[in-house]
This record gives structure tokens, sequence and C-alpha cells, in this order.
């Protein structure tokens, strides 16, 4: 991938594009010495607040701080209200697929979509069927992964619908630049991202379960302190205004939820739980689990609690059912999808597993479950050792894995060590689904690969943060 085809966001700094004016007059009003004072300042308070992420793989200090960038992304208001379109439409599509997946399967049965790939997925959960939740959503909060390779081609990357995260860092990005550059903001109109805890409680309240007797209690559940997103669960219930809550703390009788409070049981209606399928009701699925309340799926099923995200919402995280997603929009809704999917080989297919095996050293192949940026292989990158162990697991477990093409991602100016250099971004909207609508707050969590050359921005595969400007009109 040569630099020549790679897409710079910006322009920089030759030939700067029109949302970047007042960034570049920024920059290149403002000495290095006096960035790299700002990026010091910027990382005391983030350590000052506390804002981190937990690896526990690597040894050493698990909690880490994730790198920020100070140099925006700055989107035009035009840009974005075609993406927010676009993000709307593929959320409906997406939990129109989970609700028929789990009632008529009329999908399946018209062709649309293989049978094996949901009835033998094992984030297909049985217990599920024939349950209505309100508004027919089951993923309430869509983290929706964007790459772009152009002025106007934008491409889905994947779908999460489980218990997406990163939303703590969009806000607490937009919250250090406003501390650190006043200035800037003044000289530019920049939509808020701020309300978003009012959004995300505005949509849970939205989706108080039938036998709720009044106004909804909310909680947000959490596995706890050591895992990895905790910082972001705590700060997502204070802003929120609601308990932050762990397994121990509730308890399911009569099939009704309540919590432990120092008043006796208060009941509780609508649980944002951050919590995998597995480890959520022992009485259900991994009876080991420590992090769950027995009876939790049952005082579901009674009409008796909300959980959100849904359980079951993993079989539209599958990258072998997102190929899927864009016939999922014609299918449901009857409009052709205006978001692009990245085009993909499955590698289940014989013919298409002889293509990818022909071509691994030019393309990403990613686990089928896979996230965090693990279980992948960027074909350009890796080495012969790598590529040949790839190979072996390709033939022994096809079913696992997709390819794509090595997009030339897009790049913004960054300013690293050596200065301020081009590095490769994604973008990960975050996409409300209520019972009463669909929200999207202006903006994202946008990820960059700090070290040159890399197309991996996962935070625990070294990549950084910056914050995310959608510029009013």
């Amino acid at each position: 991938m040569s630099a020549a085809t790679v897409f710079d966001e910006m322009g920089w700094p030759d030939d700067v594009r029109t949302p970047y004016a007042l960034i570049d007059a920024w920059l290149r009003d403002t000495p290095p010495d006096q960035l790299a004072l700002k990026r010091r300042e910027a990382e005391v308070l983030f350590r000052r607040i506390g804002i981190t992420f937990a690896v526990y793989t690597e040894g050493g200090d698990a909690e880490r701080l994730i790198p920020f960038d100070l140099i925006p992304r700055v989107l035009a208001q035009a840009e974005w209200r075609n993406l927010r379109r676009g993000l709307e439409q593929r959320a409906r599509a997406l939990n129109a697929f989970m609700h028929d997946v789990y009632h008529d399967r009329e999908i399946i049965r018209a062709g649309r979509v293989p049978e094996r790939l949901v009835l033998h997925n094992s984030q297909f959960r049985p217990e599920m069927c024939g349950l209505d939740l309100p508004g027919q959503m089951y993923a309430h909060i869509c983290g929706i992964d964007m790459v772009r390779t152009g002025p106007n081609d934008y491409y889905v990357l994947e779908d999460n619908c489980r218990t997406p995260s990163g939303v703590s860092y969009m806000l607490e990005n937009r919250e250090v630049m406003l501390r650190l550059f006043p200035d800037l903001f003044r000289r530019n109109t920049v939509a808020p991202v701020a309300h978003y805890p009012d959004e995300l409680l505005a949509t849970l309240r939205s989706l108080a379960p039938p036998n709720c007797p009044g106004e909804p209690t909310i909680v947000l559940l959490t596995p706890g302190i050591h895992n990895s997103a905790y910082y972001e669960h705590a700060f997502l219930a204070d802003e929120m205004g609601i308990d932050l809550v762990e397994g121990a703390d509730l308890v399911v009788s009569k099939d009704v939820c309540y919590q432990r409070t120092t008043k006796g049981l208060e009941r509780v209606d609508v649980i944002y739980r951050r919590v995998d399928d597995d480890y959520l009701d022992p009485l259900v699925f991994r009876p080991d689990s420590m992090l769950g309340v027995p009876g939790l799926h049952f005082a579901n099923r009674a009409g008796n609690l909300t959980i959100t995200n849904a359980v079951g919402t993993g079989i539209a995280d599958d990258k072998a059912v997102y190929i899927h997603v864009p016939e999922m929009v014609r299918f449901y809704l009857g409009e052709e999808p205006l978001l692009k999917n990245v085009p993909t080989h499955d590698c289940s297919k014989p013919d298409e597993l002889a293509y990818v095996l022909d071509r691994l050293d030019e393309l990403v192949v990613k686990a089928v479950h896979g996230s965090g940026g693990y279980g992948m292989l960027v074909g350009p990158h890796a080495s012969r050792d790598e590529l040949a162990a790839f190979r072996q697991q390709l033939v022994q477990r096809p079913h696992d894995y997709i390819a794509q093409p090595t997009l030339s991602l897009s790049t913004v100016p960054t300013f690293v060590d050596d200065g301020i250099a081009p590095r490769h971004v994604d973008l990960r909207p975050f996409v409300l689904c209520g019972a009463d609508q669909v929200r999207v707050v202006p903006g994202g969590l946008t990820r960059v690969a700090l070290k040159e050359g890399s197309l991996v921005v996962n935070s625990s595969q070294g990549g950084g943060t910056k914050d995310t400007w959608i510029l009013e009109d």
C-alpha cells in the first residue's frame, strides 16, 4: 500500500480540505514544543481523572492510559448527515434481523441468510426464542466501526451489538480538548457530545418492561473492578445518575429482580449489562458464573425486566453474518443500503477458501468471533512463519474465518514523537435504539494506529484515540 493511494482527510500540509481550514491555521501558529507541553498536560488530566483500560495478557501493570492525540478529526456536517442516516438504517435492519431470528426466521426461509450461520452459531441463544422485547429492539447500544478510503468512500468494518465499549473515551476526549484549547472551540462550531448520557438514559427508560409498575428503575451491571472497561462502567453510571451494581447486589424472587439496599430490597426494571451472555444467569448459561444473577433470564421472560443489550445479540456481531447485512436492509426495510460493507470472502465456501489461500499475503483474515484486534492476520505485514501458521488454521477450521482486502484506510495528521505525521484511523459511532426512537450523538470514538504504517487501531494493540469533531452548519 503506497502513500500515494492513501486519502488524508485533512490534506495536510499542501492541499488542506475545507473542514480543516481552522485546524490548519492552528497547527501552523502553534510551535511543536507547545503541542508537546499540551500533550503532557493531557496525560496528567487523564491520570488524574483515572481514565484507564486494562490488559491482563501481557504482564506488568495491567492498568494503561489510552494514548490521546491532540489533533482532532473533523467531519463536515454534510458528511456526517449522510453517515448518520446510514447508521440509523443499519441499526434498524440489525434489530429486525435479531427479532426475526428469535421468532419466525423469515429471512432464513427466504434463503437470504444461510440457516447454518444462525442456528449453528455459538452466539445463537435458543432461550430467547419467542420472547417479545420492548419495541422489538435487541441491540439498544450499537457500536458500528467505520473506515474511510476516500472523500466519499466509507465502509462498515464490523458491527458491535453485544456490549460495545469506548463511549466514555469519546466524552472524556472532548472534555480534555475543551480544557486545553478553549480558544480553538470558540473559532469552530463543533457539535456537542456531552448529552450522550442523557440520550442513553432516555433510551433505557423507553425500554421499560411490560409489567413495569411505574417509572423504571435502571442499574448498570458490571463484572467488577478487574474488567478492562470498568472505568467506563463507573463513568456512565455516574453520568446517568443510576446505581453501578455487581451480581451480588441483585437478587431475583418470583421472577422479579431486586437490588439490595440499606433500605431493603428495591425493584429493578432495566439492567444495562456489561456482563457477557455466558456469565449473566448461572441457572441458564454457565452454572459456575459468579458474575451474574440466578433467575435474571426468567425475570426477563416474565416481562418484569429488560436486559440491555438483550441476550443473544452476539448473533449480529458474527463476521460471517456481517456479509449479509446489506441484504437485511433490503429484506426488512425495503431500502438500498446507505453504508457499504467491505468486500468479504466466506472461508467456509471451498472456492472462496482457495482464493484466500492463494492470496493470503494480500488479505486481512479475521476470526469470525474475534475482537480487539486478536485472532486476525494482516497479510501484507505478516512474516513468513505467521502466514504459514494462519494457512494451517484456515485449512483446519475454514468456518471460523473470513477474509477481506487490505483497504487503504484514510489518515489524519497526528502529533507523534517526530512531529506531525499521518496515521490511519477508524471511527466507532454509537447508535442508541430505544422503543421510541433511534438516537445518534454527532461523531463517535476515533481510534488511531500510532505505529507508522499500522492498520490496527485497537487500544489493546497499541492504538490511541482522537476527539471527533462534527462541524455544525
